[in-house]
């Protein structure tokens, strides 16, 4: 059962322009029926909705709720939600799934339905093809004393909150610290500000006015560089960029330097090593940076590479032992603080290490140097077998050894169009530009 058997799931659930393809509320209506009839087959079942702030998910989660009150599931509405907290909740209420409204970093005309199991984790490939062959059937509705009913959870964002604050260490205290908050006008608004303000910190907020149209827009960890002026302007110690949704992480340094996704995952990794916890497995994707593996190498981990996305991570962390992985566009997954990626989290156990060191995000980012990659999109004409073109393959070889051990090359067909993405990496920025020529 592989992704290239499905019809509607991608990597992270269904996604699209809305009022095309699958975001239309005739086929939610439907998946949200057959959801309801895949994974809530228990009597009394009942499945947590959340969503962002994008104007779309007044329209989806209308949507949805009918779909699995017609399946004769219970609904409880948590409104605008960070996606990890939908993880959360769903496994505190003992519901049968989780359902998040949200195309995560994606521009508001877009928007997305993820799911989560009832141990809040992604749903298994094996059971979204059992979703897809659902929804060819034809929907029938329970009788009217089944019919599901709808409930709306007030006390969603204070639960999170302090699930939140309980991955932090009980002593631990942030008194002293100016963040900057960047929430991307997205469903962390009303959350994150909150959370490192209870710990001590001093918090400056941007990104907290959404009007359904301005998610991700010039802000979140996307489009950082407004945070970047915030942290010089306000003079702060740091700064914190989340995506729509919160499961992404990007940070700033006080000089206004970038740490993305592989410098955070490194200084969590790095910090659970010093401190005899986690383990000496960690997992990222084909587009982490050499220099990454190179860091964590020199503090005896080993660095593991799975398929890009998040829930490939997982899985590899999963069959490794592993505690900590992540993507370079901020995904990092704790998995000793929570099942899925989480952005808020993950920026608490950096801080965490931050007031346990004494040190500045730039001095713990300083124990990794990146690689330089030169990316390139290469237009083609016709379907090209990257794992078997000898041709491709031998060009690749080539290259491969003129960088040596220090410098690779990855390619990657595009999901959406007839490119190949190119990446060139190695020691040597001119080296890395001249091959991907």
């Amino acid at each position: 059962m592989t992704e290239q058997l499905k019809r509607y799931f991608g990597t992270d659930g269904i996604r699209g322009r809305v009022g095309a393809g699958a975001i239309t509320p005739e086929f939610v209506l439907k998946l949200g029926w057959a959801v309801g009839r895949v994974l809530a087959k228990e009597k009394n079942s009942k499945v947590l909705i959340g969503k962002d702030t994008r104007i779309s998910g007044y329209m989806l989660e209308s949507a949805l709720q009918a779909g699995l009150s017609a399946a004769g599931v219970d609904i409880y509405l948590l409104g605008p939600m960070p996606t990890p907290a939908i993880a959360y909740l769903t496994r505190t209420f003992h519901a049968q799934a989780g359902i998040v409204i949200s195309a995560s970093h994606n521009p508001y005309y877009d928007n997305g339905i993820k799911f989560f199991s009832n141990e809040g984790t992604k749903l298994a490939e094996a059971i979204e093809l059992e979703i897809e062959a659902m929804i060819d059937e034809p929907l029938t509705t329970v009788e009217s004393l089944m019919l599901g009913k709808a409930h709306r959870i007030d006390d969603a964002s204070g639960r999170y909150i302090e699930f939140c604050k309980s991955t932090v260490p009980l002593k631990m205290n942030f008194s002293g610290l100016k963040i900057v908050v960047d929430c991307a006008n997205g469903a962390t608004y009303h959350v994150a500000p909150d959370v490192f303000r209870e710990l001590g910190a001093e918090v400056i907020v941007m990104g907290v006015e959404p009007n359904g149209l301005n998610i991700n827009q010039n802000c979140g960890s996307t489009d950082p560089k407004l945070l970047q002026d915030a942290v010089l302007e306000h003079k702060a110690d740091l700064g914190i960029a989340l995506d729509g949704d919160g499961d992404r992480l990007i940070m700033v340094d006080h000089i206004g330097e970038l740490v993305d996704g592989d410098g955070l995952l490194f200084i969590i990794a790095r910090s659970q090593k010093l401190r005899g916890k986690g383990s000496n497995c960690v997992v990222g994707t084909q587009m982490s940076n050499l220099g990454l593996e190179q860091a964590l190498k020199d503090h005896d981990m080993v660095l593991h590479r799975s398929q890009v996305g998040d829930r490939y991570v997982i899985e590899m962390l999963k069959e490794k032992g592993g505690v900590v992985g992540g993507e370079s566009s901020g995904h990092i997954i704790c998995l000793d603080k929570t099942t899925t990626g989480d952005g808020i989290v993950a920026a608490l156990q950096v801080l965490c290490e931050m007031i346990r060191t004494g040190s500045t995000l730039h001095d713990l980012q300083s124990f990794m140097t990146k690689f330089p990659q030169t990316l390139v999109n290469v237009r083609v004409n016709k379907a090209i077998n990257l794992a078997k073109d000898e041709a491709v393959l031998a060009i690749v070889a080539s290259v491969e050894k003129r960088l040596g051990r220090e410098g690779r090359v990855l390619l990657r067909a595009s999901g959406t169009e007839p490119l190949i993405r190119v990446m060139v990496e190695g020691r040597d920025l001119a080296l890395t530009q001249k091959f991907s020529e």
